[in-house]
Parts: structure tokens; C-alpha cells; sequence
């Protein structure tokens, strides 16, 4: 028996659970990779052909702090998608925590808003990648002098057709 079904089946009840996404997983190509002293992330291949970042652990993460290291996995993201049922997750905490910061302010750009999204708690997430950079996928390690070492080679670019 596959040591890592049940690990599989629970990430799509997560992803089922928190983002209302149906998903099944056709490879799983790194399975709970440390991406932080206290996180870890699964990289998944849907049947689709999508491939998704899950990141979770002990820790409450940030907007700001999934882009960051989703960048150092050496990866780009497409979509960063939000809890179920909430499209406008992001632009409501930034706009309610911009009010809190400048109450008298009526007319609000996205420009504005930008720094506050990265505020935003996103625990877990689930991130869309669009291209994997230079074909290698990192995770975290405090040995490295980068702090960061390759996981696994993986070619991926995803080409929007409509």
C-alpha cells in the first residue's frame, strides 16, 4: 500500500474543505517539504495538469509571507487562491485595515491597498503555479548557506489557452 495515500486523500479534503475546490491529485511531486522553521509544503500535480502549492503547518502565515516563499521555492505564482466562499478575501482585509489606519479617507486605489493585502492571514494556502524557475523546486534548510536546497527537478510552464 502507497505509505502517502492518506496523506493525499487528506490534502483533498483540505483543499475540498477550506477553498470549495474539487481536486484530485494525480502526483504528488513533494510531500510536506519544510518551506519555514514551522511550515511545510505539498506540490501537486491535479488531473488537469495544474500544479498547486499547499502550504501549512503550526504557524499563522501572511499574504506576504506565501509570496515570499513561494518565490525562494523557486516558483511563480499564477493565483493565490482564497478561503471558500470569499473572492474578495484579500481586498476586504486590506481595505478594512486601511480604514483603520486612515479613517478619514474616502477614495481608495488599489495602489493603496497593496501593502495592506500582504497583511492578510492566509492559513493554509493554496497557491496556482504558473511556471516552475529553472526547472527546480527548493526547500527550506538551515544547513544550507542559502538556507535553501534543492528538493527535486520538475519542467512546468503553464500556457493559458482561453
Amino acid at each position: 500500500m502507497n505509505p502517502g495515500l492518506y496523506d493525499d486523500l487528506a490534502a483533498e479534503e483540505l483543499i475540498k474543505k477550506h477553498f470549495g475546490l474539487r481536486f484530485d491529485i494525480k502526483q504528488v511531486l513533494v510531500r510536506s517539504a519544510p518551506v519555514s522553521h514551522t511550515s511545510e509544503a505539498t506540490v501537486l500535480l491535479s488531473t488537469k495538469n495544474q500544479l498547486y502549492v499547499l502550504i501549512q503547518g503550526q504557524s499563522r502565515l501572511t499574504l506576504g509571507e506565501v509570496k515570499k516563499i513561494i518565490a525562494r521555492m523557486g516558483l511563480r505564482a499564477e493565483l493565490f487562491i482564497p478561503p471558500k466562499g470569499e473572492s474578495d478575501y484579500f481586498d476586504r482585509f486590506a481595505h478594512t485595515q486601511f480604514k483603520k489606519i486612515f479613517p478619514g479617507r474616502s477614495m481608495v486605489s488599489k495602489e493603496d491597498l497593496a501593502y495592506y493585502r500582504t497583511l492578510a492571514p492566509y492559513y493554509p494556502a493554496l497557491i496556482q503555479i504558473s511556471e516552475v524557475l529553472k526547472g527546480t523546486i527548493y526547500q527550506f534548510d538551515t544547513d544550507s548557506a542559502s538556507s535553501w536546497r534543492p528538493v527535486t527537478d520538475f519542467s512546468y510552464r503553464r500556457i493559458r489557452t482561453s
